[in-house]
């Protein structure tokens, strides 16, 4: 059924991946060449600590998803360079009583990935509550609710590992910003059903131990010819490199090796990721890089093994210190694949909305409407928290930003909003801006507005505005090279005219900056009105 399940899907993917191109939208991110290469990063976009788990010809992925709803996002791929988005594995944050409310840069940590019996599994840590567990019989449907397997302030970073004489064990790391000490790993023992922590955990890795290692983190967990590896960064996000460490028992003691590193490239870190097989024999790493306001983009690096040590990339010097590739050929499939990438493009004529957007918060049942007027997506206004400012807003609809430079375009009918609500179009992070339709008593007004410390409680200030007797706006953010975004707006969508001056992005809370729609209404107003939008489209930046 499961198998069936998945060539039905493949297909789905394949049709999607047509009827996307037959749009007549250029993609603004390519990474598949269509000649047998890629070129990095596989997905340019804010993927954070990425996991992959392999079940036959089929790769899913997972990522950190912070305060994002829904989250843990679910990715396909048949050959780890085309991914579309197929689910979000976590429908809602929990506890429900705190994620009401935006929690920038808390919730859903790094997670792990993993099939075993016959189901997938992810854990994931929240570094405030604990360690949670959910599994599926299929990653597109339905996932269990979280079991909270190991409480307590700062577990971040779990990978279980089953071990052959069926003992589950589960490796973690530490957050310094809650448990007050970093840069060690620790193991502990689960029950056999995977979902409680047994013991208190003994650590097997100190980074004290290991001369100018700080902050090792992201552990995955494996075995392979009679040794224990331990995939995991140290050196910081930025900065730092991918380490290995093995040894003949769980607990130790570990021998270390950096195994990927910056070397002569311009990718930064590199950092965090998975190791994946193929049914072809060949194996790969899949890291993340921070790039700024694009947040942590997702990297592809062949993999060999050599002397029971894994060798990452190029290895221009032999000494087993690989360095990332700017393109390589592609894994070997079995069949020929049509290209795609994450959905970005939304024209709401389905049923839900796209994989691609998510609220800051747990979305309240009343935000959004498919049917209220069809084709279109209505979102209902809700009063804003505090005035002039949307940072702890949590109906912001939002989605990642896929490429270094690409345009955002929206048609937005605000004749549904009421006196003193405001509508548009967003790109958030720790400064944000918008250009959005107020209505006003004799009217509307377009303007441009920044927030330059949001997460600092500033306010935003107007950097320009124009009157306007219509309802409906044609809205537009390019995004340039360097995170530089240039609004401007429209009467007809064809001649579009810039509004206000350049804005720079930041990243947010330990994510990319994110674009999205918003319609927002005046602190503690009682009657909210709503706004129409026609559709949303992403597309490269010569459209």
């Amino acid at each position: 059924m499961v198998r069936f399940h998945l060539a039905l899907l493949g297909a789905t993917l394949a049709s999607l991946a047509v009827a996307g191109s037959a749009v007549g939208q250029k993609s603004a991110w390519v990474p598949d060449r269509g000649d047998g290469t890629f070129v990095n990063p596989v997905i340019h976009a804010d993927y954070s600590d990425p996991d992959v788990v392999r079940v036959g010809d089929d790769y899913y992925m997972t990522s950190s998803s912070f305060n994002c709803a829904p989250g843990l996002p679910i990715l396909h791929s048949r050959d780890l360079v085309n991914w579309r988005i197929i689910n979000h594995a976590l429908k809602r944050q929990i506890p429900e009583d705190v994620f009401r409310v935006p929690q920038h840069g808390k919730g859903c940590w790094a997670p792990s990935f993993r099939f075993h019996k016959d189901r997938y599994w992810i854990y994931y840590p929240d570094p405030d509550f604990g360690i949670y567990v959910i599994t599926a019989s299929d990653p597109a449907g339905e996932w269990s609710a979280p079991v909270l397997v190991k409480g307590g302030k700062g577990l971040i970073d779990p990978c279980p590992l089953w071990d052959a004489d069926g003992q589950v064990y589960l490796m973690h790391a530490w957050a310094r910003s809650r448990a007050g000490f970093a840069n060690v790993l620790t193991v502990v023992k689960l029950n056999p059903e995977g979902t409680r922590a047994i013991d208190d955990g003994r650590v097997v890795i100190d980074g004290a131990n290991f001369p100018g290692y700080t902050t090792i983190e992201g552990p995955k967990f494996a075995k392979r010819a009679g040794y224990y590896y331990i995939f995991a960064p140290a050196g910081g996000v930025k900065e730092g490199w991918q380490s290995v460490f093995r040894s003949r028992s769980v607990y130790g003691p570990y021998e270390a090796r950096i195994v990927l590193e910056r070397g002569s490239t311009p990718v930064n870190g590199p950092h965090q990721g998975a190791w994946i097989d193929t049914p072809s024999g060949e194996d790969w790493f899949m890291h993340f890089q921070d790039k700024e306001a694009y947040g942590r983009v997702v990297h592809l690096q062949p993999m060999v093994w050599r002397d029971d040590w894994p060798v990452m990339g190029a290895d221009p010097e032999g000494d087993g210190k690989g360095e990332p590739v700017p393109t390589f050929r592609k894994p070997g499939v079995r069949t020929a694949l049509a290209r795609f990438e994450p959905q970005t493009t939304d024209e709401f004529d389905a049923k839900a909305l796209g994989l691609q957007w998510q609220w800051q918060a747990n979305p309240g049942e009343n935000w959004v409407s498919l049917e209220a007027k069809r084709g279109s997506l209505r979102l209902f206004a809700q009063p804003a928290p505090a005035p002039d400012s949307l940072w702890l807003a949590p109906n912001l609809l939002m989605q990642k930003w896929t490429a270094p430079e690409f345009v955002a375009t929206t048609r937005l009918d605000l004749g549904g909003a009421l006196v003193g609500e405001t509508a548009g179009l967003v790109v958030f992070s720790l400064d944000y801006a918008w250009i959005a339709v107020t209505k006003n008593p004799k009217g509307f007004r377009l303007a441009v507005r920044t927030n330059l410390d949001a997460r600092g409680g500033a306010s935003e200030k107007e950097l320009a505005g124009v009157d306007s007797p219509k309802s409906v706006a044609y809205l537009r953010a390019t995004i340039m090279a360097g995170g530089k975004v240039q609004f401007s707006h429209s009467g007809d969508n064809r001649r579009f005219t810039p509004l206000g001056d350049v804005f720079t992005a930041k990243p947010g809370h330990w994510i990319g900056a994110k674009i999205g729609l918003f319609i927002i209404a005046p602190p503690g107003a009682s009657a909210t009105g709503h706004v129409d939008a026609d559709w949303f489209r992403v597309t490269g930046p010569a459209s």
